[in-house]
């Protein structure tokens, strides 16, 4: 039986990587040129607010599911 502990910090983990990835690739855009600067700042504000956003969902989601 897989330990509870273990698999939140893998899925931390996971969601913490692929944040890193996004914003890694969101800089190299802007330094070839993709991209412009405030293009890039729109979107590394956009991908914060989406993991903080979609977070704050999934507590909600727990604790009420909790309330049963």
């Amino acid at each position: 039986m897989p330990d509870p502990k273990n698999q939140a910090l893998k899925i931390a983990a996971a969601a913490v990587a692929s944040l890193t990835g996004f914003v890694a690739l969101t800089i190299y855009l802007m330094v070839r040129g993709v991209i412009t600067f405030q293009l890039a700042l729109l979107i590394l504000v956009a991908l914060l607010g989406l993991y903080f956003g979609f977070g704050v969902l999934i507590a909600v989601y727990r604790f009420v599911g909790r309330l049963d």
